[in-house]
């Protein structure tokens, strides 16, 4: 995939991002685009399901980049995250210079050299030719001690490894940290990146992303729809329906043949499995709470929806 040169201007990139399928606001563009002006990390905060994990693919198909993920955890370290030795081919070479087949002085120099390391997604990503982008998603997910040790990748672009020395970084990535917010995040770390707080979108913006991402829904389907999840997200649930559940229930609907939500709301329960994702959610959304949802005042009428959508 060739690399495209970044934008010069917020604007171009968001047009970028919208031609790569995410319809970015104006503060997020401008804050994709210092990034890789400033070549520094972003931090993009928000509950789970607002779109953060996309963001970082759509900005790899916007720029022509690679994109290396690395999914957190509790108990990430070092040989999942930045590098490991290949000890079966370590092994194998010490074998055949013992069997006479090697160079046994070369083996002793060479035996923690790169050649028998594995490289994970940092190191992947700092030793590219070609500059990618890093998602490195879900970083409250990880221990505080890994969090540390990516201050050094995160301001140096580099990786220490005791064996070898300091491998500094060929290419520089653009890099995305997603947090959920679960536990708070060092000061240290954010001091290294700039900040996004990541939304649910307005109605107007998510009836536009349904629309571009679902083209071939009915438009009055959609803006039902979404205004019947946007009343949704305001119950009292385990888990609120995200973007992507949105869309997911937007295409069943459409594929049920339906133009509009139905008079009969009975209709709609067995579908509510895209939007509804725990046991408690399902019982306390009762058909005649879908249909108050559904007769419910449309969301942000105040705001001009139907002219700001087209």
């Amino acid at each position: 995939m060739p690399a495209i040169d970044a934008p010069v201007t917020p604007e171009g990139l968001r047009e970028r991002l919208f031609t790569a399928g995410y319809i970015a606001d104006e503060d997020l563009a401008s804050l994709v685009w210092m990034g890789l002006t400033l070549e520094r990390p972003l931090l993009l905060e928000g509950v789970a399901g607002v779109g953060k994990t996309a963001i970082a693919g759509a900005c790899a198909r916007a720029l022509g980049r690679p994109l290396l993920r690395l999914q957190c955890y509790e108990g990430l370290d070092l040989s999942q995250s930045v590098y490991e030795w290949n000890y079966s081919r370590q092994l194998l070479e010490i074998r055949l210079a013992e069997a006479g087949q090697g160079d046994r002085q070369a083996l002793r120099e060479n035996l923690f050299g790169e050649e028998f390391l594995l490289q994970r997604p940092l190191l992947q990503a700092i030793r590219s030719l070609q500059p990618c982008v890093l998602l490195i998603d879900e970083i409250d997910r990880a221990d505080e001690a890994f969090e540390a040790f990516l201050l050094e990748v995160l301001s140096e672009y580099q990786v220490s490894i005791p064996e070898i020395g300091t491998l500094k970084a060929l290419s520089r990535p653009l890099v995305i940290l997603t947090s959920n917010a679960t536990r708070d995040l060092s000061d240290a770390l954010r001091r290294r990146c700039l900040f996004h707080y990541v939304d649910y979108p307005s109605l107007a913006r998510e009836t536009q992303i349904v629309r571009t991402l679902v083209p071939e829904a009915a438009t009055r389907l959609v803006e039902q729809a979404v205004a019947f999840v946007q009343r949704l997200r305001k119950e009292d649930l385990d888990k609120v329906p995200g973007v992507a559940e949105t869309l997911d229930w937007v295409r069943i609907l459409f594929h049920l043949g339906l133009a509009e939500l139905p008079a009969d709301h009975l209709l709609l329960v067995p579908s509510l499995a895209a939007l509804l994702k725990t046991r408690n959610d399902r019982w306390q959304v009762t058909p005649e709470r879908v249909a108050k949802l559904i007769d419910g005042p449309r969301i942000g009428q105040e705001a001009g929806v139907a002219g700001a959508i087209r």
